[in-house]
């Protein structure tokens, strides 16, 4: 006797939708933290006033570059300088912003040294 084997099959169930909030991701950078952390407070302090809710600022790992130069040109190779170069990061997030938040961050004068990447 031949008996019939009946492949499992598995029901998809529906996946519950998710709520779409849009966001504005803002990434900063900096070799001074102590100009970074004064730039995220002029940030969530913009932003607050907007009436927009925010997450952050939330620092991320410190990114370190390390060098070594010989002090001599030709000869004495044991004889080496170090340097470090770190690059400080922190993230904010801004949850259902508003055209007048956005107005306000694009018109925001931020120090030199700062470098800040905005994604959507």
């Amino acid at each position: 006797m031949a008996e019939k084997t009946e492949a499992k099959v598995k029901s998809a169930a529906p996946k519950a939708a998710k709520t779409t909030t849009q966001r504005v991701r803002l990434k900063l950078k900096s070799y001074d933290h102590k100009v970074l952390d004064q730039s995220a407070a002029q940030i969530l302090e913009t932003v607050k006033r907007t009436g927009a809710t925010v997450a952050g600022p939330i620092p991320l790992p410190t990114e370190r570059n390390l060098f070594s130069v010989l002090r001599s040109t030709f000869v004495h190779k044991n004889s080496q300088e170090q340097f470090a170069m770190r690059i400080h990061k922190r993230l904010i997030d801004i949850f259902d912003p508003s055209a007048k938040t956005i107005d306000s961050l694009m018109s925001l004068n931020l120090p030199a040294g700062v470098d800040i990447e905005i994604r959507m």
